[in-house]
């Protein structure tokens, strides 16, 4: 059944949307869906914190727009601008008239006109789209601190680096890093780096890639110091630690 908002630009408008999504995730139903593009699209920028809820949704819907798109139909929703606000204008099935008006449009659609090649095709790929997305979600992050260290002090350390920061892989991203010295002139290059966890495996990373050929010229091994799980709370992160810094995984190079 659709829902009807009116004046979403107004102090009002979106306070009665607002409570509207106190005990909802979405505009309707249990997933996003085309309804909560209107509404949406009828916001002209991000809504203020204050209003909470509604702030709260609309950070969601504008990641999953980023992220994968919007599939689901909805109910149907419209969005009004001009109508007075009132406690029952907000969020009201529509009225008699309104939905018969509705049918008579329905009426006038050929539910079973011959189907052409291209809407064959276009349907198909609609189809294909909705089950890539259905699969996708929204995978947790990472934050890693390793140590990597040479052979001696000899070793040059910037092609090191770059031996280290070429490796590239889906959901891996290089971060910050420094020279620490270790002792007798060798120094270990200290570097951080963020991983989609459902994409990328640390150990994997550093037993196939870090200390195999060639990167193992300069690799002497890899030690993980730190490693903290990233929880998306809305429009915060939290980061929450899950290996010490004084208790490192250690993986070595072997050359022959």
């Amino acid at each position: 059944m659709a829902v009807t908002f009116y004046d979403l630009t107004s102090v009002a408008g979106l306070k009665k949307l607002d409570d509207f999504l106190l005990s909802r995730s979405y505009i309707s139903g249990y997933q996003a869906s085309k309804d909560d593009l209107t509404v949406y699209s009828a916001l002209s920028s991000a809504p203020s914190a204050e209003h909470v809820n509604v702030y709260r949704w609309y950070t969601h819907i504008d990641a999953l727009l980023r992220i994968s798109g919007v599939e689901a139909e909805g109910c149907g929703v419209v969005v009004k601008g001009s109508a007075p606000i009132t406690e029952e204008a907000i969020a009201t099935p529509p009225s008699a008239e309104t939905k018969a008006a509705e049918d008579d449009d329905d009426d006038d659609v050929d539910l079973f006109g011959e189907e052409t090649e291209e809407e064959k095709k276009a349907a198909e790929e609609r189809a294909a789209t909705v089950k890539a997305a259905s699969k996708k979600k929204e995978s947790g992050k990472s934050s890693v601190l390793l140590d990597v260290k040479p052979w001696d002090d000899e070793t040059d350390m910037k092609k090191l680096e770059e031996a280290v920061r070429s490796v590239e892989m889906e959901g891996l991203l290089w971060g910050a890093s420094k020279l620490v010295p270790v002792g007798y002139g060798i120094k270990k290059l200290t570097i951080m780096l963020t991983i989609i966890d459902d994409l990328v495996s640390v150990d994997t990373l550093i037993e196939e890639r870090l200390t195999t050929e060639p990167i193992n010229e300069y690799v002497q091994s890899c030690d993980i110091v730190a490693f903290n799980k990233i929880f998306n709370q809305g429009s915060l992160y939290v980061v929450c630690l899950v290996q010490a810094i004084d208790v490192p995984t250690s993986y070595h190079s072997v050359k022959i």
